[in-house]
């Protein structure tokens, strides 16, 4: 696939997930609350895509979250995916660094992916990037909320989505250096959908 047809591809299925968006919100009588992230290359700028966070109450009254990413411009492979603890994508130290660590509030969260990996509110599953460097992914969470309390997204300085180099192996032997996913290689802030 081209770079012109990836990015086709990420615009067209955009446009499905608003329309997925738009009859979510109608389906029931709960409300469903709604964010968005627009992802770019962290030092790549063919890199981009797009995230949809969708919240819902299951039927036993737990609030789940409904995750829809597609992305362009990726390595083939797999690829760590997080929801980072700061709404902010601009580089400090090193690529997209100003996210902070991963989303896990509460008198217990550690932010650091040597602390509490995989544990973290914030982790999500890995996306599988195809061979024309086009990769989706769609996961379901009870670990965040977009409405508010403590586990919200939407808190004071806001969230992050950050794509990385490598998988997330979930650390099974322990926290060991790369095993959470590497450097970071895109990022968007979620902006909430009214």
């Amino acid at each position: 696939m081209t770079i012109n047809g990836a990015r086709g591809f990420v615009a067209y299925t955009a446009g499905a997930f608003l329309l997925l968006l738009a009859a979510g919100a109608n389906a029931g009588h709960d409300e469903v609350l709604r964010g968005v992230a627009e992802i770019s290359g962290c030092t790549d700028p063919v890199i981009n895509g797009t995230a949809i966070f969708m919240e819902k109450n299951s039927d036993e009254g737990v609030k789940e979250v409904t995750v829809h990413l597609q992305i362009s411009g990726l390595p083939e492979g797999k690829h760590a995916v997080h929801i980072h603890a700061v709404g902010d994508c601009a580089t400090v130290s090193t690529a997209c660094s100003a996210a902070g660590g991963h989303f896990d509030p509460g008198p217990a969260g550690n932010t650091s992916p040597d602390g509490n990996h995989p544990f973290h509110s914030g982790d999500l599953i890995n996306i599988d990037v195809g061979r024309g460097g086009v990769g989706t992914l769609e996961t379901t969470t009870s670990r965040i909320t977009l409405s508010p309390g403590p586990l919200s997204i939407f808190d004071g300085d806001g969230s992050a989505l950050i794509v990385h180099v490598n998988p997330d192996t979930y650390c099974p032997d322990g926290v060991v250096a790369g095993c959470a996913g590497g450097a970071r290689v895109a990022c968007g802030v979620i902006q909430r959908v009214q």
